[in-house]
């Protein structure tokens, strides 16, 4: 990167080099985002980088997924070290982002990511995990959105204090999406009331997710989450073969039985070619409120095991606490109600792990598209 590039104009040799070695030899965004380091010292990301008269140092980022819980870690880790090297008294880190999306989708408009949150069986938390991480992506600044596609048993209104919302439209068309604490929402629980029981065969329950997904007047959205209903059925593997999903999460809890259906799961989604971003083990472990001992009731590394077999990545481990549950009975996401609780932390460096990874794989998928040619056989 030659010194005289605009976007270093006030460096010199010495800065520049320093500058680009530190940035490079920060493996934790490797791991974190699946990127290489020399992202962060592209045109891509870093805008534009100067010293000023003070020897203040001048570094504006612009990144093109939602990053901001991951830019504010690097800040932290590398400002003692680049006021070292570079022996000035001060950097200003401007962070700015905007999501980018390789390749529109052409079955939903106006939304840039679909990521399903998966689990191959029922009460592991998938719920409590889509709706959280959903939250935590728009606490970043990123446009979210949340569709509830557990059409047996859908739990987005409640968890959102909206379970008496009734679906509307302004064309007879397409349906308008709820909005709750920056979120807008979808849900067959807002078309069933009460103890209704949503009793449809697998053809049936896909065909209803579909019209969901795509008959809702979605605003423009950089990520829509999908929670997804438990198992590896008709639903799945229809929403996998007719919609373009940017990637696919799956949670289980680190017990034998629950992670006997991961494998279900990793295997489906491969079948169905979705990408898989990773595995969240969820109730990892229970600290006591008494005396502060921490137990792990459903075992120790379940998801870690699976996660190494499956050469997938660990996404998060989350806690068994009870704040998951009061927030959720009490209709607000613990990332929202409780923003400096561990759990939200846990959630939000997720997030921006997610974002990262997302914009990652979607790169990647773009590079391996090769454009068909066309050859005139009659000459």
């Amino acid at each position: 990167m030659p010194a005289s590039s605009k976007r270093f104009n006030s460096l010199n040799d010495h800065q520049l080099e320093v500058l680009t070695s530190v940035f490079k030899e920060y493996s934790s965004f490797t791991l974190e985002t699946s990127l290489t380091t020399d992202f962060l010292i592209s045109e891509n990301c870093l805008l534009n980088c100067s010293i000023d008269e003070s020897l203040e140092l001048f570094l504006n980022f612009h990144f093109p997924f939602a990053w901001q819980a991951g830019f504010l870690k690097m800040k932290e880790q590398l400002e003692p070290l680049l006021l070292h090297k570079l022996s000035i008294p001060s950097i200003k880190w401007i962070y700015n982002s905007q999501v980018l999306i390789h390749k529109p989708l052409t079955h939903v408009k106006g939304v840039k990511h679909i990521i399903a949150i998966s689990s191959g069986k029922g009460g592991v938390g998938k719920s409590s995990t889509a709706v959280n991480l959903a939250a935590a992506l728009s606490v970043q600044g990123a446009k979210v959105g949340i569709l509830d596609a557990d059409i047996y048993g859908p739990s987005i209104p409640t968890m959102l204090s909206m379970a008496d919302a009734d679906l509307t439209s302004l064309d007879g068309k397409l349906m308008e999406p709820v909005k709750s604490f920056g979120l807008v929402t979808n849900s067959i629980g807002y078309l069933s009331k009460g103890n209704d029981a949503m009793i449809w065969r697998g053809p049936m329950a896909s065909k209803a997710l579909i019209q969901l997904l795509q008959e809702t007047n979605w605003p423009d959205l950089d990520y829509l989450i999908l929670d997804m209903p438990p198992g590896t059925g008709d639903i799945q593997i229809t929403l996998g073969q007719q919609i373009e999903l940017s990637g696919a999460i799956i949670i289980t809890t680190p017990q034998d039985i629950a992670l006997l259906d991961v494998k279900k799961g990793v295997m489906m989604f491969n079948e169905v070619k979705v990408p898989l971003l990773g595995i969240i083990e969820n109730m990892s472990w229970h600290t006591c409120e008494s005396c502060g001992h921490e137990s792990h009731p459903f075992g120790i590394d379940g998801a870690k095991k699976i996660a190494e077999e499956f050469k997938l990545p660990l996404l998060a481990n989350i806690p068994l606490d009870i704040v998951l549950r009061e927030d959720l009975d009490a209709g607000c996401p613990t990332t929202i109600a409780r923003p400096n609780h561990r759990i939200t932390e846990i959630f939000t460096n997720l997030a921006a792990r997610v974002a990262a990874m997302t914009y990652s794989n979607c790169a990647k998928k773009q590079k391996k598209e090769i454009p068909l040619q066309f050859i005139d056989a009659s000459k």
